[in-house]
């Protein structure tokens, strides 16, 4: 079974209950599907978990076959240089069919963000460095597609793309 093999830190973006016992740790893709599709049921799990569960999100973009994931990851980074980083994902993932280099300047502004700041910190190498940490991360945690679930540690196999089998990992 695969593990976390770089433990959750600071350098991580978290939301939910920062002390809670539960971490669910996710590797994705801003351009995938399939992680559009769990992004509700991640959000509906902070509800409903609420107090029991800490939610982290590494960047996994495969390039290959999304080009915009790395963009869109690189927006994220850069958005929360200016404390936006859960907005911009959360734009990102409800208006994924439209993502585009304009879209990505548009929901900048949309979410009040210094324009000039955030297109110099879209280019910061700091950030590039960043977002593939989080993807050689996934690697030598046996991430090989996203989005890719860790509970604990623990890579969450019983996940099928619905809500139930995400819940039912963390009442486990």
């Amino acid at each position: 079974m695969s593990t976390l093999r770089v433990p959750v830190g600071d350098k991580d973006h978290i939301t939910g209950d920062l002390h809670a016992e539960k971490v669910l740790v996710e590797y994705g893709d801003y351009q995938c599907p399939h992680c559009a599709k769990a992004h509700p049921f991640v959000q509906k799990l902070l509800k409903e978990f609420k107090g029991e569960v800490k939610f982290v999100f590494r960047n996994f973009p495969l390039q290959e076959v999304h080009p915009m994931a790395m963009m869109a990851a690189l927006a994220t980074e850069a958005a929360a240089k200016q404390d936006k980083f859960w907005e911009m994902h959360d734009i990102i993932f409800e208006h994924q069919q439209t993502l585009s280099a304009d879209a990505i300047l548009d929901f900048a502004a949309e979410l009040g963000m210094d324009q000039a700041r955030f297109g110099k910190d879209l280019l910061d190498k700091e950030l590039m460095n960043k977002v593939e940490r989080d993807f050689v991360s996934g690697l030598r945690s046996g991430v090989n597609g996203t989005p890719t679930f860790f509970l604990n540690g623990q890579l969450v196999t019983t996940y099928n793309e619905t809500y139930e089998s995400l819940a039912a990992a963390l009442k486990g």
